[in-house]
C-alpha cells in the first residue's frame, strides 16, 4: 500500500476492512472515487491467503461489475494488492474471444472479476465452477440493475454456495438495492461513505452558459486557452462523442472516443492512451465511463447534461477521487433548463454559473430554479453555489439562473472565427 503512494485509509476503508476481516455481510453506499475497490479487495485477499488455492476451474472469489472497463480496472488493482500474496486472479468480459479465458480458468482462479454475461457464458459452458465460492463481491450494483443484468445475476447467485460472504456496494441504497439486498445479504453491516447523491467536497463545479450548436466550439477555446492536458469528456449519444473527437482532432487536440459501439480493442487503447497521456481527450458515453480510473485526473467536462440526475455525481466522480482536487466543468443550452433543475434539485446547490467572453448564450431559458428558501435572483444566495467549492476563478457578478446572456454580436469573444 505505501507503494501505491497510500498513506492513511479513506473513510469508507476503515469501515469495510474491519467489517470484512469479521467475516459479515456489507451493504455499501460508496461512490466512485471513495477508495472502495481496495476497502473490499484488501480484506478479501487477507482472507483468501489463509485457505486452499483454487484448481481446475473453481473460483474462490467473485467480483460481479457491470462493464468491461470496470472489471479490467478492478481486476488490475487486486494484482497490484495482491503482488506479493500467492494468489491468483483473473478478468473475464465480453467483446473478446472467450476461447482464451476457457483456457485461463482451467487453472482456477482464487480471484475472478467478470461481468455476468460473460460470466453465464463460461458457467454454461462448464468452463467455471462456482459452487466453491466464498466471497461474493456486487460492485456498482445500481448500474449493474439499470443495465438490466438483474435476470443474469439471479442466474449466477443460484450457481453459488449458500454459505458464502456476501458485500455489496452501490452509489445509493434506493429501493431495488434495497430488494436485492434483502435477498442477497445476511444481517449485513450497513455503511454509507459520503451522503447519497451528494458530490466529493474537492471538486470545483462551473457551469457555462452557451448556446447548443457552440458547445464543440466553447470545449475547444476553454481546452486550449486553458492548456488543459487530460481531459474527460461526457457525450449523451455514441455519435455525439465520435463526431466531438473528430471535432477535437481537427483543430489540433488530440481526442479519441470510447462507447458501446467500439471494439473492446479500441475501446482498451483509447483508455491506455488517455492514462498515458497520449490522447488529451477522452470523450465517452456514460455506460462506457464506468471504471475509468485515472489518478489525479484533474477535468471532467459535461458537454451534454445527463438524462438522470443521478447521473451527474457518477461523471463528476470521475475527478476529485481520493481527496486530490478537481475541476467539474458543464455547458449548459438553455433546451436543458429542466435537466439542470433536476441536478440541482438533486445535490441541494445550484451551479455556480460563469459565462465565457464570447459565448454567452443568445437563447433564453425558462425561469430560474430557486433553492434558496424563499430568497430572490439577488445576491444573497450568489455564495452559496457550491457542492464542491465555489467557481474557480470566481463567479460572474450577476446570479441569475436563466442561462441567458447578453446577445452575442459579430466582434464577441475568442473562436468566433472557426465557429462552423
Amino acid at each position: 500500500m505505501v507503494e501505491k503512494g497510500y498513506t492513511t485509509p479513506s473513510p469508507i476503508q476503515q469501515q469495510c476492512i474491519p467489517a470484512v476481516l469479521a467475516g459479515h455481510d456489507v451493504m455499501a453506499a460508496a461512490q466512485t472515487g471513495t477508495g472502495k475497490t481496495a476497502g473490499f479487495t484488501l480484506p478479501m485477499l487477507e482472507r483468501l491467503r489463509h485457505g486452499p488455492h483454487a484448481r481446475n476451474n473453481v473460483v474462490r472469489a467473485l467480483v460481479l461489475t457491470p462493464t468491461r472497463e470496470l472489471a479490467a480496472q478492478v481486476c488490475e488493482s487486486v494484482a497490484v494488492y495482491g503482488r506479493y500474496l500467492d494468489l491468483r486472479s483473473d478478468v473475464v468480459f465480453g467483446g473478446v474471444k472467450i476461447n482464451p479465458q476457457m483456457q485461463r480458468l482451467r487453472r482456477g482462479a482464487d480471484v475472478l472479476v467478470a461481468t455476468p454475461g460473460r460470466l453465464m457464458d463460461l458457467a454454461q459452458q462448464n468452463a467455471v465452477k462456482l459452487d466453491r465460492v466464498e466471497i461474493l463481491v456486487l460492485d456498482e450494483a445500481d448500474r449493474m440493475l439499470d443495465m438490466g443484468f438483474i435476470r443474469d445475476i439471479q442466474k449466477i447467485l443460484a450457481l453459488l454456495p449458500a454459505k458464502r460472504q456476501n458485500l455489496l456496494f452501490s452509489a445509493t441504497f434506493e429501493a431495488s438495492i434495497r430488494r436485492l439486498a434483502t435477498g442477497l445479504l445476511h444481517n449485513p453491516v450497513q455503511l454509507q461513505a459520503t451522503p447519497e447523491n451528494r458530490t466529493a467536497t474537492t471538486v470545483e463545479h462551473v457551469l457555462h452558459p452557451c448556446d447548443m450548436a457552440r458547445k464543440p466550439e466553447l470545449l475547444c477555446h476553454l481546452i486550449q486557452s486553458n492548456d488543459w492536458q487530460q481531459v474527460l469528456v461526457f457525450s449523451r449519444t455514441k455519435h455525439g462523442a465520435n463526431r466531438l473527437a473528430d471535432r477535437l482532432s481537427q483543430e489540433g487536440i488530440n481526442a479519441a472516443a470510447i462507447h458501446g459501439n467500439k471494439s473492446q480493442g479500441a475501446r482498451t487503447r483509447a483508455l491506455a492512451g488517455f492514462k498515458s497521456g497520449e490522447v488529451r481527450v477522452l470523450v465517452a458515453t456514460d455506460i462506457a465511463a464506468r471504471g475509468i480510473d485515472i489518478h489525479q485526473l484533474p477535468h471532467v467536462v459535461n458537454l451534454d447534461l445527463p438524462n438522470q440526475a443521478e447521473d451527474y455525481v457518477h461523471r463528476i466522480g470521475r475527478t476529485g477521487r481520493a481527496g486530490h482536487s478537481g475541476h467539474a466543468v458543464s455547458l449548459v443550452a438553455a433546451e436543458e433548463h429542466e435537466l439542470l433543475r433536476a441536478i440541482e434539485r438533486m445535490i441541494g446547490n445550484p451551479l455556480p454559473q460563469q459565462p465565457v467572453p464570447g459565448y454567452e448564450p443568445t437563447i433564453l431559458s425558462a425561469p430560474p430554479l430557486d433553492l434558496s428558501g424563499g430568497r430572490g435572483r439577488g445576491g444573497s444566495r450568489g455564495g452559496g453555489g457550491r457542492p464542491g467549492a465555489g467557481a474557480r476563478g470566481g463567479r460572474s457578478s450577476g446570479s441569475s439562473r436563466d442561462l441567458s446572456g447578453p446577445r452575442a454580436t459579430a466582434a464577441a469573444g475568442p473562436g468566433r472565427s472557426r465557429r462552423r
